[in-house]
């Protein structure tokens, strides 16, 4: 059987790959009770850059480092850092069970917002899966209750800035090299959080800067077993197993953090979960526009710390291309 084809292999080195990304969720969430969302960023993009340099060896071809469309690549680069410290701070004030349903809503707003920004139509089935969707969003969360604080905000608002991205890289990401889509808004996290450093930092061990390198670390491993998950699966198949990471938040949460969990929560997160699954699903079927803009977003939710892996996997595809004419 082909490598494409084999969905079996594909989904067991997904949920491995998913697996080791919750693992550097609960690091986020550890360092979070300690130290500010400004000095862990910055730590831990410091840490991935020797690793991005290794990602980008694959990226063969010459040019230079200017994007082609420097207003698109300033909002990207900008959206990315509210991204991260949203995404830093949800993690420090919430549950991860209760952070992930939020984070999982966001193939249902990539839906949504690829309708006006890429003209996508959206059918019955997709239409009939994004309510369902906010249904389970409005279940999980309840607003207007006085539970609800700062730590949802901050993970809605990175929900909404990770599906915004995603839609805006599809519909620019073509035109520029993987490298300047990589390298400005890295550069732009660890500016801002390292301008902001001096105002939070708190003295840590050697083992608080260990966790952090952990971060990154997870990361970068997490995204070699995902790429090859993709390489090896439907996209389609890949992505659902994004939702296992709620099996995981729920076992780090017992052990690690004496999380306590509610029914309507446990509800809710069933319905986000079935939604975001019928949503995939009905891309990778043949019948669908290929956009598929939400297979794409290669199902995990992205921190920040490395780029996103749908960059990542088109480097040695684009260094196949490149040896394939030099050999013409």
């Amino acid at each position: 059987m082909a490598p494409r084809q084999n969905n079996l292999h594909g989904a067991g080195l997904a949920l491995a790959s998913f697996a080791i990304y919750a693992s550097g969720d609960a690091i986020v969430k550890y360092m979070g009770a300690s130290y500010s969302p400004f000095q862990n960023i910055f730590f831990s993009c410091l840490f991935s850059f020797p690793l991005v340099a290794v990602m980008l060896a694959g990226d063969g071809r010459e040019g230079n480092l200017i994007p082609k469309k420097p207003g698109l690549m300033a909002l990207r680069s900008i959206l990315g850092v509210v991204n991260i410290l949203a995404g830093f701070t949800a993690f420090a004030y919430l549950p991860m069970s209760e952070a992930y349903p939020i984070f999982f809503a966001a193939p249902i707003l990539v839906t949504l917002f690829a309708i006006p920004m890429l003209g996508e139509k959206i059918g019955w089935q997709r239409g009939a899966a994004v309510a369902l969707g906010l249904i389970g969003v409005v279940v999980a969360l309840r607003p207007g209750e006085a539970g609800f604080g700062i730590g949802h905000v901050a993970a809605i608002t990175a929900a909404v800035i990770f599906a915004f991205n995603s839609v805006l890289m599809r519909k620019t990401g073509g035109e520029e090299r993987t490298v300047v889509l990589m390298i400005y808004p890295m550069f732009a996290n660890l500016i801002v959080t390292g301008l902001a450093l001096p105002f939070f930092y708190e003295p840590m061990p050697i083992t608080h800067l260990g966790l952090l390198a952990g971060i990154a670390l997870t990361g970068f491993f997490g995204g070699i077993l995902s790429v090859a998950a993709y390489r090896r699966a439907q996209a389609a198949v890949a992505a659902s197993m994004q939702y296992s990471q709620i099996i995981w938040a729920t076992v780090f949460g017992v052990l690690l953090f004496d999380d306590t969990f509610e029914t309507r929560k446990l509800i809710g997160t069933a319905i986000i979960i079935a939604s975001g699954i019928w949503i995939v699903m009905r891309e990778g079927t043949p019948t669908v526009q290929s956009n598929r803009v939400v297979s794409e977003t290669k199902g995990r939710f992205e921190l920040g710390v490395l780029p996103r892996l749908s960059l990542w996997s088109r480097l040695p595809a684009r260094l196949t291309r490149e040896d394939r004419n030099d050999l013409s």
